[in-house]
């Protein structure tokens, strides 16, 4: 008899607990927050964005998920730091109130350390630890570590009280954030121990390239769990940080078969009758004048008519500058605004580098929720970076709108030049649909010829359509092919007259030919007419003569047939048998 066989049931790896921060885009980068219960450190040079960072855990923390914290500050006094938060929005004397925040400033003064000669954090780890339990605190930041040692020239007591720090927050359980300044060298501080023992390491960097200025955050490491090892640039206005993940590289995004239209019907029926797929991207490029913008607009009204959201990113142009433009072709931007359909962002591109313009217009979008996102125009990112650095710029964010499914349509300027030529080149191999529009100069006049480069997935026209912008609107005119090739302008207007006019006198020639041969058959009709008349008068005469012929025949042979009876008696015969019948 065998053994039974033993039953294995294959249990998922335990995770590291993680709590989440709270600030847009750290939570994606760490998947799922800072280590709970663990010190994290977040290291960089003065600027950067440090204690704005760690404040913001604090704050996130008691608003978002009622995790009361502690704020111990070693430069800034309480009613400093809250003044230099207020403008993002933070109240953090409300918050104290609310016993869900309680910062302690605490002063180190170097001379009496110098006296004494001794030095220790047993009084720190009081204050902190009454701190933490009278509020329940779940987060404490410290803020920044240099301060608390900067008195302490003896690097083992140093080490060892450093440890003891680390030791005794793990001990009280808190998710705990620890800032320090960038060291000299290749250390990440000025200790060059706090990296080391800590359980995450974030390092914040603000680098100045062509006079613009950008932050980016990295993490350096993270015990025990999977993280992001890219460097990600982050954003600090008025809403806080936003940081901005790469998005996935693996292009595993769902695509939609939904047709959206362009706002264009004849342009529609170029795109095989049915407009652009849902999420896709479309690229409008062109020289200057030819109405790049206005397609940009008519692609956004379009959108806001059904009932959807559009964000317009305007790069060269003024909101205010870009309504007054296209109402003069009869479409009126104004009114989605005010009903809150579209959302225009104007800013020049020298104001961030391209890295802060990318996480501005994520953290936009993320706000919105537009089904469609323009931006007019790109060509002007080359001010600001590289060919190649604007590629992967905008490859980041064709990614980010396919997995969110929203429609985007990006302008570019053609000025003929090589650097141009690259940027429509490379731009144009990652978007699904390329719209050129260019200059036809011909007969003393310069017009607009419109074509469809290409269109991924969909049946399209490769015709090249005269693009017309009038104060009713735009439209593509249909091909209008005269003897010398295609013809736009008035000289396509000129054609259609001469071809009109030759149709009319045509038509005119055929009339007359056609009422000559209306007069010709009525004069042969009419002496068809005439021979029938007489053919009819032989034939009578004819039949005439016949007829007289027979009737003669008849007579006679009545006559001889009344002869002959009368030579035989038969008429006296008669009378007798006639007279005898009378008498009976």
């Amino acid at each position: 008899m065998s053994k039974p066989q033993k039953t294995i049931i294959k249990t998922p790896y335990p995770t590291l607990p993680k709590t989440l921060t709270g600030i847009n885009g750290l939570d994606e980068i760490t998947e799922g927050g800072l280590p709970t219960g663990r010190p994290t450190l977040i290291c960089g040079e003065a600027g950067c964005g440090k204690t704005l960072m760690s404040i913001e855990f604090i704050v996130r923390g008691a608003v978002q998920f009622n995790e009361p914290g502690v704020f111990v500050a070693f430069e800034e006094k309480s009613d400093e730091l809250a003044m230099n938060v207020a403008s993002l929005g933070f109240d953090l004397k409300e918050l104290q109130q609310q016993n869900l925040l309680k910062i302690d400033h605490v002063h180190i003064d170097r001379s009496e350390i110098e006296e004494t000669g001794e030095y220790d954090l047993e009084g720190l780890f009081i204050r902190l630890g009454y701190a933490i339990d009278s509020i329940g605190a779940k987060r404490v930041v410290l803020d920044t570590l240099e301060n608390l040692f900067s008195g302490l020239s003896n690097q083992g007591v140093l080490r060892a009280e450093i440890r003891r720090l680390f030791t005794f927050l793990k001990e009280k359980g808190v998710t705990a954030i620890i800032t320090g300044e960038r060291g000299d060298g290749t250390s990440l501080t000025r200790q060059g121990l706090e990296e080391y023992v800590s359980d995450c390491v974030i390092l914040l960097d603000h680098r100045v390239i062509n006079q613009i200025s950008t932050r980016r955050l990295r993490i350096i490491k993270y015990r025990g769990t999977v993280h992001g090892t890219n460097e990600y640039p982050f954003l600090i206005d008025e809403d806080g940080i936003s940081v901005l993940p790469v998005t996935s590289l693996k292009m595993a995004n769902s695509v939609s078969l939904e047709r959206v239209s362009t706002g264009i019907a004849a342009l529609d029926d170029m795109l095989g009758g049915k407009g652009l797929y849902r999420g896709g991207s479309v690229l409008v490029s062109g020289t200057a004048g030819t109405g790049k913008t206005s397609l940009a607009a008519s692609f956004a009204n379009e959108t806001c008519n059904r009932g959807e959201k559009c964000v317009y990113f305007a790069m060269e142009e003024s909101p205010s500058q870009i309504i007054r433009n296209i109402r003069s072709i009869g479409i009126d931007l104004q009114k989605h605004i005010d009903s809150g359909l579209l959302h225009f962002n104007a800013s020049r591109p020298n104001l961030y580098g391209l890295e802060m313009h990318l996480v501005a217009m994520h953290k936009c979008i993320k706000k919105y929720k537009p089904s469609v996102v323009v931006i007019d125009p790109i060509t002007n990112f080359i001010n600001i970076g590289s060919v190649s650095e604007v590629k992967n710029m905008l490859v980041r964010m064709i990614d980010y709108l396919q997995e969110e499914q929203i429609s985007v349509m990006f302008t570019a300027l053609s000025l003929n030049t090589i650097v141009n030529e690259q940027t429509d080149e490379g731009v144009s191999s990652l978007v699904d649909a390329w719209i050129l529009v260019r200059d036809i100069e011909f007969n003393g006049e310069r017009n607009r010829g419109l074509y469809v480069m290409k269109s991924r997935g969909m049946k399209h026209s490769n015709q090249v359509r005269e693009f017309v912008i009038t104060d009713k609107g735009l439209n593509l005119i249909d091909v209008y092919l005269g003897p010398g090739g295609v013809l736009t302008g008035s000289a396509r207007q000129e054609q259609m007259l001469l071809e009109e006019t030759g149709a009319a006198l045509h038509s005119q020639a055929i009339g007359r030919k056609d009422r000559e041969i209306l007069r010709k058959r009525k004069v042969l009709e009419a002496k068809i007419a005439s021979l029938n008349s007489e053919y009819e008068s032989v034939e009578e005469e004819l039949n005439k003569v016949y007829h007289e012929e027979e009737l003669k025949k008849q007579i006679l042979a009545k006559s001889r047939e009344e002869i002959t009876r009368l030579r035989k008696g038969e008429v006296a015969y008669n009378d007798k048998k006639e007279g005898k019948k009378e008498k009976k």
